[in-house]
């Protein structure tokens, strides 16, 4: 592990800034929301970007991948579509008399699926096979997506009509759930006046496919204090120890809570983990990952987190 006094390298804050001042370009504001895209990817994790029809969920994930460079794809999702519209299926070949495999769109780097929980149950659960395991079964044949991969699925918490609630052991695939909100009155207003100054397909490639696993590679080795760790794990148990959460976080939030604290960390120029850290990352890791007891159905899962929070002692850093 690294020593906890050093900052990381000038590179990679460059890196990093580089990313975030692309994507600026198209989305107006939403930093934390790109930092916490560049952190999912960092950290080998999909995102579930909630928020009302029209506030830029899709444009997102497009300018995104753009500004990687990455391979990028996107899924509509509906009621009619099928495993096979995702995965691929193997056709037949007319001129070698042969079947060969047409992949589906699932096979690139970022993957956008608007409107997931449009998609049927079983359409998902060939989702769930890639973002879990990072592979595909075609007809029986398994094949390795590509690296990096990272799925950023979208969903309107006001859609009662045509969907399909997510099941939990789908929702506890997605390393963050992401909220987008509304611009405020400021970013609005620029907003309509650069509205057709840029399109996401105008933005600038700001890194290269080995700079990104240069990323991967420092987050990984950037140092938690075990007083820190420790921190993250009561709060990950008290969600199984309070009367308002019927099912509470699962291991792999503790493991999802480390690696993501890791490359929040990087992001913000630390070759450590802080508690503020912690902090920030608690409802975005565990709000998608709890289920709220009939005493808590008044509440959301949100506020539920953040009295967890309130409640748990930051431990202090021993001498």
């Amino acid at each position: 592990m690294m020593d906890s006094t050093k900052q990381v390298p000038e590179q990679a804050r460059k890196i990093v800034a580089s990313i975030v001042t692309e994507c600026q370009k198209t989305v107006v504001g939403k930093t934390e929301i790109i930092e916490d895209l560049l952190l999912a990817l960092i950290s080998g994790g999909h995102v579930l970007l909630e928020g009302v029809p029209g506030v830029a969920k899709t444009t997102i994930g497009k300018t995104f991948s753009s500004v990687l460079g990455l391979g990028f794809k996107r899924i509509q999702g509906s009621p009619d579509t099928l495993p096979a519209d995702i995965v691929g299926t193997h056709v037949f070949d007319q001129k070698n008399l042969a079947f060969k495999m047409q992949k589906g769109p699932i096979f690139s780097n970022i993957v956008l699926i608007d409107e997931i929980n449009r998609n049927t149950p079983k359409t998902n659960s060939a989702i769930l096979e890639a973002m879990q395991e990072k592979q595909v079964t075609i007809d029986g044949e398994t094949v390795k997506l590509p690296y990096p991969f990272m799925v950023i699925a979208t969903q309107s918490p006001i859609e009662f009509y045509g969907v399909f609630p997510i099941p939990e052991v789908l929702t506890d695939r997605f390393l963050l759930s992401l909220k987008v909100d509304y611009p405020s009155l400021g970013e609005e207003i620029e907003l309509t006046d650069r509205m057709y100054s840029i399109e996401a397909g105008q933005v600038k490639r700001a890194t290269t496919p080995e700079q990104i696993s240069y990323l991967i590679e420092f987050a990984r080795g950037i140092y938690i204090a075990p007083h820190v760790q420790s921190y993250m794990i009561d709060i990950v148990h008290r969600t199984r120890r309070t009367d308002v959460i019927a099912l509470g976080a699962s291991p792999r939030a503790s493991l999802a809570f480390m690696r993501t604290a890791r490359a929040r960390a990087l992001i913000k120029g630390r070759a450590y983990v802080s508690p503020d850290d912690i902090k920030y990352l608690a409802p975005r890791v565990l709000r998608h990952r709890i289920t709220l007891s009939s005493v808590g159905q008044t509440l959301s899962s949100e506020a539920v987190v953040d009295s967890l929070l309130e409640e748990t002692p930051i431990p202090e850093r021993p001498p």
